[in-house]
């Protein structure tokens, strides 16, 4: 399953030349050219980061983000502007990004601060594979889960879903997070389907590693 990246950059050269280059290292990317088409996608699908120009169209990019995390939509982003002084750093930070690159930028680098980034959600590990045991690891850029070194054959959601476990290790999931996080926007969540993903994963990683808590939802425990 791609990692899937939100790029907004008014420039149709820079978005065409951004978005090769990401789709040649295995992402998904989704191009938009102003904020108010931005904002759209956002409700409309998961994201993994978003990569944002300021100076576009309709909302500006410091408004674009300061009004998603108002809706607690706290997927990463990085600014890509040419705004250098001190306040614009400041504003950008302010309206909750988690990184920012001047522009002209090298596109190495920018997918340098990208690969960081999507993997602060697994508490700065260094190595791309986390163990869940003795013979089970989870590839977190393939999203590819292997056991004694052979690719386990889940569905895309089952790899979604533990993905997101493994981000919020030991901590209670509600259904509605889960629901939020494996679905997107116009699609209809299924109480079944996610107790049938759950149970192909306990038969792959051990029924103990995912504690159902009742009516509240699960918790992935790292014991």
């Amino acid at each position: 399953m791609k990692q899937k990246i939100l790029i907004l950059e008014d420039d149709l050269t820079l978005n065409e030349t951004l978005a090769d280059f990401f789709e040649e290292l295995n992402y998904e990317v989704v191009c938009v050219y102003d904020g108010e088409e931005a904002y759209s996608k956002m409700y409309e699908s998961n994201f993994d980061l978003f990569l944002l120009d300021v100076n576009v169209p309709s909302m500006n990019g410091f408004e674009l983000l300061k009004n998603v995390r108002a809706q607690n939509i706290n997927t990463p982003a990085i600014f890509m502007t040419s705004l250098n002084s001190m306040d614009n750093l400041e504003e950008g930070y302010d309206s909750g990004c988690d990184d920012y690159i001047r522009k002209p930028f090298i596109l190495k680098e920018l997918h340098l601060r990208v690969k960081t980034i999507l993997n602060r959600s697994f508490h700065h590990v260094n190595d791309e594979k986390i163990k869940i045991s003795e013979n089970i690891y989870f590839d977190i850029n393939t999203n590819i889960l292997y056991n004694n070194n052979e690719i386990c054959n889940i569905k895309n959601k089952e790899a979604k879903l533990l993905k997101f476990f493994l981000q919020n290790k030991d901590q209670i999931i509600t259904h509605d997070r889960i629901y939020e996080a494996l679905w997107e926007y116009d699609e209809d969540f299924s109480e079944n389907a996610l107790r049938t993903y759950i149970k192909n994963i306990r038969k792959i990683i051990g029924k103990e590693k995912i504690v159902s808590i009742k009516k509240l939802g699960y918790r992935f425990t790292s014991q």
